[in-house]
Formats: C-alpha cells, structure tokens, sequence
C-alpha cells in the first residue's frame, strides 16, 4: 500500500505544480496590472564622425542634428536609445546620449558626452514630455519622423537608421529636404 499512497501523493502533487504554473501562465499575459520598468542601460562608446546621420529638424532650427548609428537601440522596455550630436553654425558640439519612449510621448537624458570620449552622467535623468516648438523640435522630429508610429516603436533600430540615413521619414512632411 505505501507504493500507492506514494503514487498517489506524487500525482497530486504534480497537478498542484500544473495548476500553479498554469496560473502563472496567465498572469503573464496580463500586462495591464504591471507597472512599466525601465531597463539599466549601459553608455555606448563615443560617436565617430563616419558613424553621424544627419537629420532634417525644422527650417528655423538654431543648430543640425546627428543620430550615432553605432549607438542607437531598441530596448525590451520599448525605448529607443541613441547618441544625439547638435552642432550649432558656429561649430559648436553638444553630445548627449537619450532616449524617447514611443509609450509615453516622452524623452530622458542619460549622460553628457566629454571631448576625451567619456561620459559624464545626467543630473536631470527623468522622463519630461517632448516640446514640439518650432526651433529645435529635435526629440518630435526622431519621435514623429523615423522612430514612432502614434505611440508605438517604428520597427528594428535597423529600419529607424535606414530611414535616418536615407531620408525616408515616416511622415512626408520632410521629403522635400
């Protein structure tokens, strides 16, 4: 008889196992009780001039921009991660290294680039709403134009860098430029 009590308890104790993961199973489909989590991030190394794409922001733009190819990523919490180069008419060069989350309408900045190549860690690292004024609208035209459709991620970062490099913005509001 102890075979079979053990058999026994060794059955139930499988279908408890089954029912738990099935439960389980479940739950990880319901994404609408999680809370969003950003991923930790890791600073790319420091733009190469070969590696900037240009990109057309506005025509009263008070500086150009440039997107790090090397540098830009689709992360699994859904931000797109990239190097931003501004360089203003006098030659001036800001680096910074971002990230928009299609999501939220939203931008975050990580760090400062450094003239030695190092990265110097942002103060202010908390998402803010992308402005959209005229001027420098660069974070709404990398949103708008090549990174997000409405509020979801545009595609691989392959697909955003082919659309920067090529001037194939996902609005047609810039193909004359």
């Amino acid at each position: 008889m102890s075979l079979f009590r053990a058999c026994v308890a060794l059955s139930l104790l499988a279908a408890s196992v089954a029912a738990s993961a099935r439960d389980r199973f479940e739950e990880d489909f319901d994404d609408t009780d999680k809370p969003w989590e950003e991923v930790a991030i890791q600073l790319p190394a420091a733009p190469k001039p070969e590696n900037l794409l240009p990109f057309y922001v506005s025509a009263t733009a008070t500086q150009s921009f440039a997107i790090d190819a090397n540098s830009l990523s689709v992360g699994p919490d859904g931000v797109v991660r990239y190097t931003l180069v501004a360089t203003s008419d006098s030659g001036a060069r800001n680096i910074s290294y971002e990230g928009i989350r299609c999501a939220s309408y939203e931008k975050k900045l990580y760090a400062f680039g450094q003239a030695d190549g190092t990265w110097s860690r942002s103060r202010r690292d908390k998402w803010e709403r992308i402005s959209t004024n005229a001027a420098n609208r660069q974070h709404a035209a990398l949103f708008k134009d090549y990174f997000c459709v409405e509020l979801t991620v545009a595609g691989s970062a392959k697909d955003m860098i082919n659309r920067i490099r090529y001037n194939k913005p996902l609005t047609s509001q810039n193909q004359m430029n």
